[in-house]
This record gives structure tokens, C-alpha cells and sequence, in this order.
């Protein structure tokens, strides 16, 4: 059974929870043909005014740029051995600034939700390398799946499509 809840804060707990027990997702984005294509990645996550935001520290990849250029949509899935789940609907959108590039490295680094993050300094240089690119996640939708009993929990955010 899905029930929808009317805030993210209904959820929050459960979805820190998982991310945190998880950590990995699988992110998917469409070509222009409406082919899938996904990839293994981290993000981080935070609330900012009582609504879910992510962000992406990633490479500006040919097929990710092409992809998000014509549909910024994209889905993080993420699924433990568990049967827990959590599934975000999102518009994805690059961001280059050095100030929204430093704040994210800081996330990656406190992890958000805790422990959820790794050390950006693994695959670029800092905040100012031009190898490392930002995605901002906004998030229209978030369900959250407890495996023991397939409960099901829908955030929609009210004035996205």
C-alpha cells in the first residue's frame, strides 16, 4: 500500500536512514530517443526549508551532458539487501559557481545525511579543479519502501511537475 504524505519531514527520518544503510545509487537518465542509461554514483543530500535538495559531484561526461541537455529528469534509486528502498524523481541542473562548488565539497566531507558522502579529494584536486562538476537535484518526488512489510511512502513536491 502507498500512502502519500503531505511534507518531506514525514519521510526524512526514514530516508536518512536508508541513504545512510545504502549509500550507493543508481542514477538514470533518458537519451533523446528515450533510451536509459544508468550509472553507480554518491550524492549527498540536505533539507532546505523543510524540502529535500541533492547534490552530484561528478565528471561532465558527453553522454550525462547530452542526456541532461535534453531532459534534465533524472532517478536515483536506491535498494538494500533488505528490500529497504527510496526512489527520487528529480531536475537535475549543472551549477559551475566556485562558492556552490566549495559548499558541496564541505557536504561530501561532513557527509549529508551523515555518513553518507566520501572525500571528493579522491578524484579532483578541490573546489576549483575544472574536472569536477556539480549537479543540483531537485526533487518533485520521493518514495521510501520499508522492505519488511512493502509499506510505502510518497513525498511530492507541490509546485513541480
Amino acid at each position: 500500500m502507498t500512502i502519500r504524505v503531505p511534507t518531506f519531514s514525514s519521510v526524512e527520518g526514514q530516508f536518512n536512514d536508508y541513504l545512510r544503510e545504502i549509500r550507493y545509487a543508481t542514477m538514470t537518465t533518458v537519451d533523446a530517443k528515450g533510451r536509459p542509461r544508468a550509472r553507480v554514483l554518491i550524492a549527498v543530500w540536505e533539507q532546505i526549508d523543510g524540502r529535500p535538495l541533492g547534490w552530484l559531484a561528478t565528471y561532465k561526461t558527453p553522454v550525462k551532458a547530452a542526456h541532461l541537455a535534453k531532459n534534465p529528469h533524472t532517478t536515483f534509486s536506491y535498494w538494500s539487501h533488505r528490500q529497504n528502498a527510496v526512489a527520487i524523481d528529480t531536475i537535475a541542473e549543472w551549477v559551475d559557481d566556485i562558492e556552490t562548488k566549495q559548499y558541496v565539497w564541505q557536504l561530501y566531507d561532513r557527509t549529508s545525511p551523515t555518513g553518507v558522502g566520501y572525500p571528493l579529494g579522491n578524484f579532483w584536486r578541490g573546489p576549483a579543479d575544472p574536472k569536477l562538476h556539480v549537479l543540483r537535484l531537485t526533487p518533485w518526488r520521493v518514495q521510501v519502501i520499508r522492505g519488511s512489510d512493502l509499506q510505502s511512502r510518497v513525498w511530492r513536491a507541490p509546485d513541480i511537475d
